[in-house]
């Protein structure tokens, strides 16, 4: 079984990037029969917090590793169909290689919190 993974990417430091709607680049990985086959670095084409799920839809993305989002973003990864596993952090590759064993663990509580929120 071949599943296609968008990982949000820090290049710097090759750890999940932690601001979903601020990502700049994705790592995107081939997983078949629980082994990472490929893996390439992409820009995030230009797209913000709505338009990247679609944009990586497009893709063919099914699965989307990432450290924090906010509510739009949310809401934007679940209506387009993507397995999201929020709250990672690390690295990346570290990271799918735990998803391809069936390890990795979301932890939905992840969340943006300073949207909306002033602080006196």
């Amino acid at each position: 079984m071949k599943v296609k993974i968008a990982v949000t990417y820090e290049k710097e430091t090759g750890n999940v990037f932690q601001h979903f709607g601020k990502t700049q680049f994705f790592k995107i990985y081939q997983i078949e029969d629980g082994k990472i086959i490929d893996s390439e670095v992409i820009d995030n084409g230009g797209n913000g917090h709505h338009s990247i799920p679609p944009f990586l839809k497009r893709l063919g993305v099914e699965v989307l590793i990432l450290g924090n989002r906010g509510q739009g973003a949310i809401e934007a990864i679940a209506s387009s169909g993507i397995k999201e596993f929020p709250g990672i952090t690390g690295s990346a590759d570290e990271a799918v290689s735990l998803f391809a064993r069936g390890e990795l663990k979301p932890n939905f509580d992840a969340k943006c919190s300073h949207h909306g929120e002033h602080r006196y």
